[in-house]
């Protein structure tokens, strides 16, 4: 676990009245991916918004996948993840979760994926632009994450079947190795991965980026129990989060300093690239084009045979705290396009497919 007292140590910054205040914060267990839009966390927690809000967070390690953070959850590790299409997976198996505002994806609009992108080799025949050419290549995705969801739609964009590639599954850290080794032909991941891969593989190619062939899914996660017994705290945490959110739009390259002291082995111009694509998803808001993700992301999964069963998505999206944030501290979301009457939601919202 990493706390602010961690990050500033040696610092010599923690004075007597920091210590009765320290006393008085509110503890709490949070877990993150290592993926650019996960950054709301550890610049909450470095800027002193978690402490600002009445918070004490512990943020674990950063894990590889969503299905990682997931287990964590269930562990007892953390008591909140930033997790999409695990979530779904997750649910489908029996985990009673509860969505209570996004880490990533925009409120305000459907389809959001520019963190997203398939690179490929130079000489692995995916010619840019023409997802037909995928027809027959080996391309590493992280099974039941939102990459994996990234590359069904582009399968299905080109006019192919899953059963027309080879899907590997492969963590975002070793894409670029299975790249470089060509054990691979190609690969899709969220930032900083595929920046990576197109610096350190020669001749990689970015077949894609985006293309709002998906509306991201990306929620901040806690099991129902939890969720129910922790309103004030979850208000707390929703708030610290947005408003690093804010300071993360206003200040990109400082957020992407913060980045690489978050995600193993990433470098500062690396974390300036992808920031540039993840400052345009970072909105904690929640409307109905986000249980439209949720809803489009589910149906996709069941409809191609990666899920057995489906569920209500209205059971397991709790909006109430997030929209309290929005009500009582608007200025935290000024920046922000105003959310469209049509897909503005409040307190008793079902969304209906």
């Amino acid at each position: 676990m990493i706390t602010r007292r961690t990050v500033l140590a040696g610092a010599a910054v923690i004075a007597a009245p920091a210590v009765v205040r320290a006393q008085q914060l509110v503890k709490m267990k949070a877990g993150m991916v290592t993926g650019i839009d996960q950054l709301g966390l550890p610049i909450a927690l470095e800027r002193g918004f978690f402490e600002k809000w009445g918070l004490d967070v512990d943020i674990a390690r950063p894990y590889a996948t969503g299905v990682d953070a997931l287990n964590a959850l269930q562990a007892g590790e953390s008591e909140i993840v930033q997790v999409g299409v695990p979530m779904i997976g997750a649910v489908v198996r029996g985990m009673d979760l509860v969505a209570l505002g996004n880490y990533s994806g925009n409120a305000h609009r459907g389809g959001s994926d520019a963190t997203m992108a398939l690179v490929a080799r130079a000489d692995s025949g995916i010619a840019k632009g023409n997802l037909a050419s995928l027809k027959g290549k080996k391309i590493a995705a992280s099974f039941g994450t939102i990459n994996h969801l990234y590359i069904l739609a582009l399968i299905e964009k080109g006019g192919l079947t899953p059963a027309d590639v080879t899907l590997v599954n492969t963590p975002p850290p070793d894409m670029t190795v299975a790249l470089l080794a060509k054990g691979i032909d190609a690969f899709v991941g969220w930032d900083p991965w595929p920046i990576i891969a197109l610096k350190d593989v020669p001749g990689a190619v970015e077949i894609i980026r985006g293309g709002d062939v998906i509306a991201y899914v990306g929620f901040n996660v806690g099991t129902r129990p939890w969720v129910a017994a922790n309103g004030p705290k979850i208000e707390k945490f929703l708030a610290a989060v947005s408003e690093a959110d804010q300071w993360m739009r206003k200040n990109p390259k400082l957020a992407a300093q913060v980045g690489t002291r978050w995600i193993p082995g990433l470098k500062q111009e690396i974390a300036e690239a992808a920031m540039e694509f993840n400052i345009q998803q970072a909105d904690r808001r929640l409307s109905a084009n986000n249980y439209r993700a949720m809803w489009a992301a589910l149906d996709r999964l069941n409809r191609l045979g990666f899920l057995k069963s489906t569920f209500d998505v209205n059971k397991h999206i709790e909006p109430k705290h997030i929209l309290k944030v929005m009500q009582e501290h608007p200025a935290l979301f000024n920046d922000l396009p105003p959310i469209p009457a049509d897909v503005a939601i409040g307190p008793g919202y079902e969304f209906k497919p």
